[in-house]
């Protein structure tokens, strides 16, 4: 009987035409199921991908990480080149890496990063519609990143949370916040132990209303507190939405895929 291996890959993707990440009913389109089907491809047996962090439909990846299991033996080479051969254009394997059988892509991470990305320009941006959100009025990034300092660490994310999330505990730790500007393009840059669904979003859709000045840097604390989603601001659109790192252990030597402030334009 042939080892079972367990590797573990790093992906981008452009989530623009595709229905999220998990697979769902015939007809749909996800990120998991092209990968799967490369990666099957390869194996030239059935392969199972899992993934640290779930994204929504139109969210995109600079670093998303899965595992999958395989009896076949590949140059590492061969899984890069030969997946991507077999993937659409928009989806990309950026490496490979063989790792312990104890290694569980979303279990054994320890943080994931996110940046949402606004266009702020009175005229919208052709190159960037479906990977930004545009926002013509000027938005106040001081008060957008004060507002952000004040639900940094361990709360009850309730009021930011989807009506659909399946999370058994609505408890999680915001460990970094930031706000910044390049030219017209304001960055928001969120780490967590873990997130909700759709929980990004909807802190950025708060930031956002505080940038507008409709409301107080205060209000996001007064959102956390009535642990109702009601209380809180319309999601944000997901184009804007980018999973850019997922962090582990130091003893799995998995490839960060973090990109600073520097080099990300």
């Amino acid at each position: 009987m042939k080892n079972l291996l367990k590797f573990a890959l790093g992906l981008e993707y452009d989530g623009s035409n595709y229905h999220g990440w998990q697979r769902q009913k015939k007809n749909i389109t996800t990120i998991q199921e092209e990968v799967e089907k490369a990666a099957s491809i390869i194996a030239d047996h059935n392969v199972n991908i899992i993934c640290a962090g779930r994204t929504d439909a139109g969210v995109h990846s600079l670093g998303q990480v899965v595992h999958f299991e395989t009896t076949s033996v590949r140059k590492n080479i061969s899984w890069v080149l030969g997946m991507n051969t077999y993937l659409p254009s928009d989806i990309s394997v950026k490496w490979i890496k063989k790792v312990s059988s104890d290694f569980h892509a979303r279990y054994s991470a320890v943080s994931r990063s996110y940046r949402y990305i606004i266009y702020n320009n009175f005229s919208r941006s052709a190159l960037f519609y479906h990977r930004s959100n545009h926002i013509h009025y000027t938005l106040n990034i001081k008060k957008m990143y004060q507002a952000g300092q004040l639900i940094l660490g361990e709360h009850d994310f309730t009021s930011f949370r989807s009506k659909q999330c399946q999370s058994k505990t609505p408890y999680r730790k915001i460990l970094y916040i930031n706000v910044f500007k390049f030219k017209s393009f304001i960055l928001i840059d969120i780490t967590a132990n873990s997130f909700l669904q759709n929980m990004v979003r909807n802190i950025v859709s708060c930031l956002i209303e505080i940038g507008m000045i409709k409301q107080k840097e205060e209000w996001i604390l007064d959102i956390l507190h009535k642990k109702d989603r009601t209380f809180c601001a319309s999601t944000a659109v997901p184009q804007g939405l980018y999973l850019v790192s997922v962090d582990y252990p130091n003893f799995f030597n998995i490839p960060s895929s973090f990109l600073s402030q520097k080099n990300i334009f």
